[in-house]
């Protein structure tokens, strides 16, 4: 089983590390390709008419100048190409949970959506900063990942992809909540301002809006939240609207 390793806080990110070493528990074909620094709320974008730089550190480790998604596109069109593909994408572990608005914004499930496009299995993981590591963590994830890879025929329709937020402790129970609203970049600071130049910097963080039954409130409670997500989801407009549109 090829496993592929990636993430959107940079090849020396601590959460890459751990889920490396949680990779290797399942299988010993794991390779990482990640950004060379941190690229936070990179969502899917990918780099095109531009050089890419990649670094090797070693045979199976490789750092790219481009974006979180464009380590997916580094290891398909350039590491992997005419070879064996990836069976399993696994993106993080993000510094920081990512749930509500942050599922389309995250570089970590960006990663996600993008193996998805290549028809492979992806799951993207999070955690809450500051997280208490111990001992069980990685083989607990490990086992995580083995049952949901063998359910994998229960929620890997075309296009899907998992978004797994994990709490300060491992292990923990499992749920799937509702998503929520909790909205990043909702304000702005003036820096500075030169006539009809302005400079603003939306800064960091989150409101930690929270209701019943959605993310926050799973993890704050100490739960693992699981979701299925979706790009290619077929929802028809309805004949209603359909008929009030203007005819060629």
């Amino acid at each position: 089983m090829r496993i592929l390793v990636c993430n959107d806080d940079g090849i020396g990110a601590p959460g890459l590390v751990f889920l490396e070493s949680v990779a290797r528990l399942i299988s010993g074909d794991v390779w990482v390709v990640a950004p060379e620094a941190k690229r936070t709320a990179g969502s899917g974008a990918i780099t095109v008419a531009r050089p890419l730089t990649i670094t090797r550190h070693d045979e199976r480790h490789f750092a790219t100048s481009g974006t979180p998604a464009d380590s997916v596109v580094v290891a398909m069109t350039w590491l992997f190409a005419g070879g064996q593909r990836p069976d399993l994408v696994l993106s993080g572990v993000n510094d920081g949970r990512n749930v509500a608005e942050d599922l389309t914004y995250s570089g970590t499930l960006g990663i996600a959506r993008e193996a998805s496009f290549w028809g492979i299995p992806a799951i993207g993981f999070s955690r809450v900063k500051e997280p208490v590591i111990g001992g069980e963590d990685a083989p607990w994830l490990a086992a995580f990942i083995r049952e949901i890879w063998q359910d994998r025929a229960d929620w890997l329709p075309e296009g899907h992809y998992l978004s797994v937020n994990l709490p300060e402790r491992l292990p923990a129970p499992i749920t799937e909540p509702r998503v929520g609203r909790d909205k990043i970049g909702s304000l702005a600071e003036e820096v500075s301002r030169d006539g009809a130049r302005v400079e603003i910097i939306v800064p960091r963080g989150r409101p930690k809006t929270t209701s019943p039954g959605d993310e926050n409130e799973a993890i704050d409670s100490g739960k693992v939240t699981v979701n299925r997500l979706c790009w290619c989801a077929d929802v028809p407009l309805g004949p209603g609207l359909l008929s009030r549109l203007p005819q060629g």
